[in-house]
């Protein structure tokens, strides 16, 4: 193995978030087209790029002094953030709380609890993501903590390794949406770097919330909840696409075996 590619140890689980690999790929794009590269987020601790948040927003609360030893963290959350912050808030010994529904994969309910969430169920008749699901989520989540009104930074990390990745710029960036924390924190970074740089918004096109105004079903949970993303800023993105759900899994399913 070469000696550039063998990371240098770390005092903590918490120093390996980020920092993740670009790769190309060479074999799902057409010859003459762009280089086309994705980023593994998967290997951050949790398997999420949620991660870089759920630190970031953790490190903050501590610097402000709202956050001390003994204190609970409370989030209500779908699932991937809930992962992230149990594994930050039981690394550095805060008790989380996960305000959650019925209407999550049983998975990500287990997996919150393995990394040390309390898992509070907000119970859904239906078994599904209704409109009013997620306001009496917050609803919940407010009756057991403060909210926390800090802005999410810390995907800003995202965009400055990319940068760092290829100093000889970057073209475009593509991600899907859920809460947009994630690409507009790295579409600050990016388009302050370069503005030309084009951001574009994915989004399942049975639920076309960004490009057509109005929700529908989507078997993808952690994007497009049904409803405009609230950090999702318009001077920070050029572009919103709808993804058909049937092609999107038919790619996954494509690339696994050529990102060599």
């Amino acid at each position: 193995m070469p000696r550039s590619s063998v990371s240098s140890p770390v005092d903590s689980v918490l120093d390996v978030i980020g920092r993740t690999p670009c790769v190309r790929l060479r074999k799902v794009v057409p010859e003459g087209c762009a280089d086309v590269y994705v980023k593994l987020e998967y290997l951050n601790p949790t398997g999420s790029y949620k991660d870089r948040m759920a630190r970031a927003i953790v490190e903050e609360a501590e610097r402000r002094g709202d956050l001390k030893p003994g204190m609970r963290v409370v989030e209500a959350t779908g699932g991937s953030t809930g992962s992230s912050l149990a594994f930050v808030c039981t690394l550095k010994g805060y008790g989380f709380r996960a305000v959650c529904s019925n209407a999550f994969a049983a998975e990500k309910l287990r997996t919150m609890a393995a990394f040390g969430a309390d898992v509070d169920i907000v119970h859904s008749p239906t078994g599904k993501i209704t409109p009013d699901l997620f306001p009496k989520m917050v609803e919940r989540a407010r009756t057991l903590a403060e909210e926390d009104k800090n802005g999410i930074v810390g995907y800003k990390s995202l965009g400055q390794e990319l940068l760092a990745q290829f100093p000889q710029g970057i073209d475009a960036f593509c991600g899907a949406t859920g809460g947009a924390g994630m690409i507009m924190g790295t579409a600050t970074v990016l388009k302050a770097s370069d503005p030309k740089t084009r951001v574009v918004v994915l989004e399942p096109e049975s639920s076309p919330v960004i490009t057509k105004g109005h929700g529908g079903t989507h078997g993808v949970e952690g994007i497009s909840p049904g409803f405009f993303p609230p950090l999702l800023d318009e001077s920070l993105y050029d572009e919103a696409r709808g993804i058909s759900e049937e092609e999107a899994r038919k790619m996954c399913r494509r690339l696994e075996p050529q990102l060599d």
